[in-house]
């Protein structure tokens, strides 16, 4: 059975000029700018618990950057919180807490919470000169488009194609031999 479903993955990966497990990607990395992107990346990541109803609030959940970030967890810290400080422009760790809290009840309050679907499937997020400057350098097997969110905010993806529209042709001309 097993080699039959390996394959089968082998063979539809091929026809969809596919990479990766079949069931998914193993990974996917979104590029994201500094500044205002990273901060809503970043109140998205803290609220990810919170979606999924595992927590009410990100304070409530151990494994998060929030411990850090506010300084409630001082051992074992994983984040470089001046570097990340630096990166969202700001000069003052207390006020880059401060701003997470107040952003995060804020979110919660609102009922803020909803899946974002770019902040995983878009190749890049940020403003349109940073993404035409990384642009090129983004080894895609497609084209690229860039689109606007609905928060003033800009992505970088891959060109969505019709069902079957690379391998139409090839597919025919298979069969025909």
């Amino acid at each position: 059975m097993r080699l039959v479903a390996g394959e089968f993955a082998r063979a539809y990966n091929r026809r969809k000029r596919r990479l990766n497990a079949f069931w998914g990607d193993n990974f996917h990395a979104t590029l994201v700018e500094g500044g205002a992107s990273l901060w809503r990346c970043l109140c998205y990541i803290e609220l990810n618990r919170v979606r999924c109803g595992v927590v009410a609030h990100p304070r409530e959940w151990e494994w998060v950057g929030y411990h850090e970030i506010v300084g409630s967890r001082r051992r074992y810290r994983l984040l470089d919180l001046e570097r990340l400080a630096w990166r969202l422009g700001s000069s003052s760790l207390t006020d880059v807490a401060e701003n997470l809290k107040a952003s995060l009840e804020e979110a919660i309050a609102k009922d803020q919470v909803r899946r974002e679907a770019y902040w995983t499937e878009s190749l890049a997020v940020g403003s349109v000169g940073y993404l035409e400057q990384i642009r090129p350098r983004i080894r895609s097997r497609r084209e690229t488009d860039l689109v606007e969110t609905s928060e003033d905010a800009w992505i970088l993806r891959e060109s969505v194609l019709p069902y079957g529209a690379e391998t139409a042709g090839e597919s025919r001309g298979k069969r025909q031999k």
